[in-house]
């Protein structure tokens, strides 16, 4: 079953461009070959790192969206942690969140957009609108 997921890692900041693009290249066609999906990717470009990492205060930041198995996703983590160019990497499922903002859409979509009173105030305030019509409805009766 393939699941949506993200696959951020980040490249030593003294790679050539031309090297980075084979490496990206590279971990595309792992997940094509595996069965996978590749959604998109993004190069995020060389940024600060927020602590030292493998002795480099900056990297390379790539964001792969895929669509895979979860042998295959494991399979992508074993290469980055064996790569010499990767110095970080991070790996989230992100299809249980698209569900989550899907269902949330659908009942935003569908319900009417009630006021920001709460529950209790809107109630007693449509009793004493109705209250009066009651009464009047009342008062006609007797007189009749």
């Amino acid at each position: 079953m393939n699941r949506t997921y993200e696959v951020m890692y980040i490249v030593r900041p003294d790679v050539e461009e031309a090297d980075i693009d084979k490496l990206i290249e590279g971990f595309e066609k792992n997940v094509t070959d595996g069965g996978g999906e590749v959604k998109s990717t993004e190069k995020m470009g060389r940024r600060r790192l927020a602590y030292t990492v493998r002795k480099f205060n900056d990297g390379f930041y790539v964001l792969m969206t895929i669509a895979a198995a979860g042998s295959l996703v494991g399979e992508i983590e074993r290469r980055l942690r064996v790569s010499e160019q990767v110095i970080k990497f991070i790996t989230v499922r992100i299809d249980e969140e698209e569900k989550r903002l899907a269902k949330i859409k659908a009942i935003r979509g569908t319900k009417v957009k009630r006021s920001s009173l709460p529950a209790e105030v809107e109630t007693v305030a449509a009793v004493a609108a109705e209250a009066p019509a009651a009464a009047e409805a009342a008062a006609e009766s007797a007189s009749a």
